[in-house]
Formats: structure tokens, sequence, C-alpha cells
């Protein structure tokens, strides 16, 4: 059986969600962060950088939750969460699948290390909140009125997007964007979203 090694607050929420969209079967084993807020010595011999999530499938062993996304799809997806190649939809939803790591985490992120510096970082992080603020403008004129990112179909780019506006929310990056709170309220509420919290 598939194993997912789920570190507490992180990204495998993402790969929880995406198994209980799919239905497909799977083995938790959880991991508590040690007193830095990193990894434990127990998760780094899963993988040595730590990283989370991580995945065994057979012996294939695999980090990084875009890749993680991926190889589930094409795995298990059976053609599910992911417009086909070709299709009208299909460059929407790689834009939105990679820009959540690509772009929108990372300026969260890192903004979440300098405040961890005090002060004397605070021009940058002013710099980077107003990243952040015009992704997310950006994300509410493109989101418009429909119920997904690609349209009226959930697919694993809102599983990829949704955690990072989860984040965001938390964070209080959310407050102006009232379509892209209707979308979160809308992500939370799917069956699959809330067995994923309750597991994680």
């Amino acid at each position: 059986m598939l194993t997912v090694y789920h570190l507490e607050k992180s990204r495998s929420e993402r790969i929880l969600w995406l198994l209980e969209e799919l239905g497909v079967p799977y083995h938790l084993e959880r991991f508590a962060r040690d007193a830095t807020g990193r990894a434990s010595e127990a998760y780094r011999k899963v993988h040595p950088l730590g990283k989370s999530p991580a995945i065994r499938d057979g012996d294939v062993v695999l980090a990084e939750s875009g890749a993680i996304v991926e190889y589930l799809l094409e795995r298990y997806g059976e053609g599910r969460l992911a417009p086909a190649p070709g299709s009208p939809a299909r460059a929407r939803y790689l834009y939105w699948f990679h820009s959540a790591e690509g772009t929108a985490m990372l300026w969260i992120v890192v903004s979440i290390i300098l405040g961890m510096a005090g002060d004397a970082t605070a021009p940058l992080r002013s710099v980077l909140g107003g990243e952040i603020d015009r992704f997310f403008d950006y994300m509410e004129a493109e989101l418009g009125d429909g119920p997904y990112l690609t349209g009226e179909s959930f697919s694993a780019a809102d599983v990829m997007m949704g955690y990072v506006a989860d984040v965001a929310d938390e964070r209080g990056h959310l407050v102006n964007h009232p379509k892209l709170r209707a979308y979160l309220t809308r992500l939370r509420e799917r069956p699959a979203y809330r067995r994923a919290k309750q597991h994680g």
C-alpha cells in the first residue's frame, strides 16, 4: 500500500487531499517537527533533506509535492483531475499548477522567514508583501465568477493552489479578495478536503 510520510503543518496536506479525491487507499505515518520547527531526525531517515511530503509506492520513494501530485495522477488518476493534453483548459491548468510553488508559495515562505529575522528586514518584507498582494489581485481577476481555476471542473491545480490559499488566508493576504475567499470556502467544503484535514 502507498505510504504518505506526513510532517505536521506542511505541504503533505496536498497529498492527503489528492488521495482522498482519487479514492486511493494509503497508509499514513505522522511526524512532528523538532524544537526548531524543522523536520526531525526520524523524518530525515525517510528523506535526507527532510522534505515533506514524501511518499513510498513500492520501490518508488518520492519527495516534492508537485512531483508527487503529477506521479499520483499518472499512476492512479485514470484521466481524472487534469485536463487532457491539447484540451482548451490544459495551458491554464499548467499555469496554476506550477505557479502555486513557482511564484506564490515562494514569496509567502520568504516573507515568513524574513519575519523571523526581526525589524531589520521590514523594508524587504514590505516589497514582498506588495508582490504577494499583486499575485492575489491577479488570481482574483482570473478566477472571475468560475467555481475553480480551470472553470467548472475541479482539478489538481486547485489542490496545489488550495494549499497556498489556505496559508495566505491564515496570514491575512485574502482579506480584500472576496472571490478568492469564496473559492477557498468551496474548496474547504469538499468532502475529500475535510477527510484529509481530519486524517492529517
